[in-house]
């Protein structure tokens, strides 16, 4: 089985999310190729072609902002109620250079059309020292980050992300961040970042940030890396127990698929 191709529009679903329920999924990102600040191993539409988190080049690959603003008017009124209006798509949803309008817009949108909905993000956090998209962080009622690694080498293992992105910079601005969710994927084989010399500190990394929560999970869909093999259950609830323990926040396990 191959990984998924990409989105080819700005709306998709309403899919069924195991985090979110009936999610009605926005995608900022370029349609003809795939382009993001990271190039996760484990990421069901592929390696990234562009990998990059400085898109002056690539401006009129985004879908416009007028264009976002009627499919997403379209959809909620054609559709029941979704259970939240997320954030995501084909790569970071925050790249796109007008996301800070795109979301103010989108929240008033909302507010006319489905109102009560909740509007979620799904982010790398590689662009949250980003002063607008900051701000556009701060209207969102859901916001959930990625931290897949505690250490230097975890992180470029897993996330290969764009030259000039540390761990440490998405840990620091993750610390200046308030009332967000951090999502983890757990991985073994070629890759892995369960091991003793990287789970101890992804640990110390949580306890240090203080989300409200923690999801963690792991792939059950084809991946890109060759060799790359899901977590087991057993596995992620030893995670869970421990992180809770050491830290005191809640870890939510969305389960494995058979």
């Amino acid at each position: 089985m191959d990984v998924l191709p990409l989105n080819k529009g700005i709306i998709y679903g309403p899919v069924k999310s195991r985090r979110l329920g009936r999610s009605l999924g926005i995608n900022l990102s370029p349609v003809n190729s795939k382009l993001c600040s990271f190039n996760c191993v484990y990421c069901h539409y592929g390696w990234t072609e562009r990998v990059t988190k400085d898109v002056k080049n690539y401006i009129k690959d985004f879908p416009k902002k007028e264009d976002v603003f009627s499919a997403i008017r379209e959809a909620l009124a054609s559709i029941a109620k979704p259970d939240y209006i997320t954030f995501s798509g084909n790569g970071e949803p925050t790249l796109h250079p007008e996301f800070e309008s795109i979301v103010k817009e989108v929240r008033k949108i909302r507010d006319e059309l489905t109102p009560g909905t909740p509007i979620a993000l799904l982010s790398n956090t590689s662009m949250l020292n980003n002063q607008g998209v900051k701000r556009a962080v701060s209207m969102i009622d859901v916001k959930i980050f990625k931290l897949d690694a505690g250490t230097e080498e975890a992180f470029k293992k897993m996330n290969k992300p764009a030259a000039g992105i540390s761990l440490q910079d998405i840990v620091e601005a993750l610390n200046s961040e308030k009332d967000f969710l951090i999502q983890t994927v757990f991985v073994k084989g070629s890759i892995d970042n369960t091991k003793e010399i990287n789970l101890p500190e992804w640990i110390k990394a949580i306890a240090a940030i203080s989300p409200l929560s923690v999801q963690i999970y792991s792939t059950d869909r084809p991946v890109p890396e060759v060799g790359i093999k899901k977590v087991g259950i057993k596995e992620l609830e030893e995670i869970a127990r421990r992180t809770e323990k050491e830290t005191g926040i809640t870890v939510e396990i969305f389960g494995v698929r058979n």
